[in-house]
């Protein structure tokens, strides 16, 4: 049941063209099954006339072929029979590597379109989902559990699938020799892996489910301890991390050990079941007959049988372990890619939605999800184009909310968002946000040059290093990146480690300016300059263009002098309104 219901899961999602690969693999599984069965069958004749070539001179259906020849003697004899027997084993063996290559192409390019489609439909959740999200979880689902689900359950049902024809194929042959000694020597080892399978699978799936939840907890902590190495280091907190680390990893470790000690045992005990069973057929066909000519061919069919039958086994074995224990990664997996992927419109360089006149927000509320805790209660504001506006207001008074639903990533539950009297809606609104440049106060840095991060996410012969230089000039970093080696081509490290925080700030403001949006939010981007340095920095941007609005939060009162009108939240509401003058005098 757990073979087929996985079976059934990964067939359902694949693409026309894996099923046709898949097909083209199950040709090639049944020519492979068929060079197998001629090379056991290739031995049998090589082996007669090693051990009784006068036989084969007489056997009727050996004289057409010794008469065209022109055979006359055993060592004449000798030779095709041993060039038959090489080319059906390379055959054989040729065939077998072919099907592996296939079989592990396939599989992988199946893993290729498993991480895609995870990694596209976690791109394009809602901004409220991945704030909701651990970012391990992603990162163990995309970086190693579609591995998982590659090496423990896809390559696995192909070589259950392949196994499964070979040994059909070999069992019929070797019936065909000698009925009764086949069907008993397979019944046998049948019975052996049939009680392995229901003694272990309870513990092969407590492990799996083991391994699933461990892979997850192992990164967040890897996260954790380098994403906080300052409060580590200071705290003291290395031994907090490192024990807790390894508990986790020792519980992940021991599940993976067990579940292959678990697939990989049954093979030692089995194979020198299959010697000693060889050996009682030996000596049966011996006491009853004492012909060894007739024996030997034989013989070496049913020993050449059982050292492929043997290992068909085992990995049919050690696949369905493998198959089983790792139900909880492909049910996780799987969960993801069948979930309807969100149809984003492709943003189009022309601006359709125009912004001219106003923004105007309109009695908006919001709260998150499973929470009744209102973050923003009826919310009127105004905001011409061309203008420059701030909100202050106590941490938790919904500023950064307030944005993020300007910005369109968060949904209001009530209200609407209208630009020039027209409503922004799940249509259109990604056309809003190409008018947006958005300034965070925590930059996130990729580990690239300068260049590439200032104009970030354009490809190399796309990107305009002469507005790359301007925009760098106008968030007043441009000297800081002259005087350095590389100049624009330096590489700032991951997430900016080799800048300073002031730096990393205006690189960010540097790649809002390359964006030449006509809106510019600001959401404590300044915080870690200096006063100076922030005025100038302000002052260039406002001399860029006048009719680029900028929106702007910030706990500094300084960095409001210039807005042309600053709002005030407190509890989620509208608390305050006014010019800077004006604040100045309230908190003084």
């Amino acid at each position: 049941m757990i073979v087929s219901s996985a079976i059934k899961k990964i067939w359902v999602y694949l693409s026309r063209k894996r099923k046709k690969q898949l097909g083209f693999l199950l040709i090639l599984m049944l020519v492979t099954t068929v060079a197998e069965v001629l090379s056991i069958g290739a031995v049998i004749p090589f082996l007669s006339v090693l051990s009784n070539s006068e036989a084969i001179f007489k056997h009727e259906l050996a004289l057409p072929f010794i008469q065209f020849l022109g055979i006359t003697n055993h060592k004449e004899l000798l030779f095709p029979f041993t060039v038959i027997f090489i080319v059906a084993s390379t055959l054989s063996g040729l065939m077998r590597i072919g099907l592996l290559w296939v079989q592990t192409r396939v599989s992988h390019a199946i893993g290729a379109d498993l991480g895609y489609d995870i990694y596209q439909f976690i791109l394009q959740q809602s901004y409220e989902e991945h704030m909701s999200r651990n970012s391990s979880e992603v990162i163990s689902l995309v970086s190693t559990k579609v591995n998982l689900v590659v090496a423990q359950t896809i390559k696995p049902l192909l070589i259950i699938m392949s196994s499964f024809f070979l040994l059909i194929a070999m069992s019929a042959f070797l019936i065909y020799l000698n009925p009764f000694v086949a069907l008993s020597v397979l019944f046998g080892f049948i019975v052996i892996y049939v009680f392995i399978v229901f003694t272990t699978r309870s513990k092969v799936l407590k492990n799996g489910k083991i391994i699933n939840t461990k892979t997850n907890t192992i990164i967040k902590f890897v996260q954790e301890g380098l994403g906080g190495i300052r409060n580590v280091i200071l705290d003291d907190l290395y031994h907090l991390y490192k024990n807790s680390f390894h508990r986790e990893d020792i519980m992940l470790r021991r599940a993976i050990a067990n579940n292959q000690i678990l697939s990989q045992s049954p093979r030692y005990a089995v194979e020198s079941l299959g010697m000693i069973l060889i050996a009682l057929i030996a000596y049966n066909m011996g006491g009853n007959d004492g012909n060894l000519s007739k024996i030997i061919p034989v013989l070496g069919a049913f020993a050449l049988g059982a050292q492929r039958i043997l290992p068909l086994l085992q990995q049919s074995y050690s696949s369905w372990s493998s198959v089983y224990g790792s139900q909880a990664v492909l049910q996780e997996v799987m969960s993801l890619v069948k979930k309807p992927l969100k149809k984003n419109k492709v943003r189009s360089n022309t601006k359709s939605l125009t912004f001219d006149k106003m923004i105007k927000l309109k009695s908006l509320c919001f709260s998150y999800r499973k929470s009744d805790k209102q973050v923003l209660n009826d919310i009127n504001i105004e905001i011409p184009k061309g203008s420059r506006v701030g909100f202050i207001g106590q941490t938790g008074g919904g500023k950064s909310t307030l944005l993020d639903i300007i910005m369109c990533l968060l949904k209001p539950v009530e209200g609407v968002i209208t630009i020039d009297g027209v409503e922004v809606n799940s249509y259109n609104y990604n056309e809003w946000q190409a008018h947006i440049a958005h300034i965070p106060q925590n930059i996130f840095l990729i580990d690239d040059t300068i260049t590439r991060n200032i104009a970030f996410g354009i490809l190399d012969d796309k990107i305009d290093h002469a507005r790359v230089a301007l925009s760098a000039k106008q968030a007043g970093i441009s000297n800081t990146i002259e005087s350095l080696d590389f100049k624009y081509e330096t590489i700032v490290g991951e997430r900016g480690t080799r800048l300073s925080g002031g730096q990393r700030q205006r690189i960010g403001i540097a790649r809002a300016l390359y964006k030449q949006s006509d809106v510019i939010i600001f959401d404590e981007a300044t915080s870690a300059l200096d006063e100076k340095t922030e005025n100038l920095v302000m002052n260039e941007i406002y001399k860029i263009n006048k009719n680029i609005t900028i929106i702007m939060v910030s706990h500094r009162i300084s960095t409001m002098k210039n807005c042309d009108l600053i709002y005030e939240l407190d509890q989620g509401q509208v608390n305050w309104s006014g010019l800077y003058a004006d604040l100045d005098k309230r908190k003084s």
